[in-house]
């Protein structure tokens, strides 16, 4: 029996405010959510479900912000849309079958590679650039690539997105950002629909969390908007810090 009684409801609500204010504005909100769950007494895989439906509520809520404040055209996004759920899906029934523990090990350092090249390149998203690859391509290899990756596993999937993003399609880390949220929010719902089948999803842990993260997602979308790339990067690179400083403490 899991403990859902009210005070264990009003943590997970602050919980997932908190991880939603911080996924809106630079990823990493896991870090907080998924020991939360785990901490109230959720089973591991319950504690993988739960956290896609939490997160669901908070990278929809995100994007609906940047959608409608002009900062992403999901019509220019729709390529990587269906990429990122394809690769989603075929991530989460993986996940299911195979130990990942070989592909846990790798990602501490290749977010350490993120975290150092986005420090010593310090215009790095400050402004918009000409794409090096084409946007077909692009979105075929990074949807399918980072859709698996987050369904598979997901810890620092916004920190590759945002980066592939500024290197591959010239953006901003502010549209950068934008658009990060609409593909977490696709691999997050596809994701979530194969954990229910499953069923590995505690219904009401997820949306009490989910709640707290739509309204934190909200705040940190605003911020994102009106601060711009010289409040996103500092941001950024704090998550990313933290998010490659838990998982090689775990390894």
């Amino acid at each position: 029996m899991i403990d859902l009684s009210p005070a264990v409801l009003a943590v997970l609500f602050v919980a997932g405010a908190l991880a939603g204010l911080i996924d809106a504005i630079a990823g990493g909100g896991g870090l907080i959510t998924v020991p939360v769950l785990l901490g109230v007494g959720l089973p591991p895989q319950f504690a993988l479900g739960t956290n896609k439906l939490q997160s669901t509520f908070g990278s929809a809520s995100a994007m609906f912000h940047f959608v409608r404040a002009g900062a992403v055209d999901l019509r220019q996004a729709l390529a990587g849309i269906c990429w990122t759920a394809v690769g989603a899906g075929i991530g989460a029934f993986t996940v299911q079958q195979i130990d990942p523990g070989f592909l846990k090990r790798c990602i501490p350092f290749l977010l350490l590679a993120i975290l150092c090249y986005t420090i010593f390149t310090p215009k790095l998203g400050a402004e918009e650039a000409r794409p090096r690859l084409p946007k077909a391509v692009f979105y075929a290899v990074f949807g399918l690539l980072l859709g698996f990756y987050d369904g598979f596993l997901g810890p620092g999937t916004g920190s590759f997105w945002v980066l592939a993003l500024m290197l591959g399609l010239g953006f901003d880390m502010r549209k950068g950002t934008g658009y990060t949220k609409v593909f977490n929010f696709v691999s997050n719902a596809v994701s979530l629909a194969v954990f229910l089948a499953g069923g590995h999803v505690l219904l009401w842990a997820g949306l009490v969390m989910g709640a707290g993260q739509a309204l934190g997602a909200r705040a940190g979308a605003r911020l994102v908007i009106r601060k711009g790339t010289r409040f996103i990067r500092p941001v950024f690179i704090c998550s990313v810090l933290a998010v490659t400083a838990k998982l090689f403490y775990d390894r």
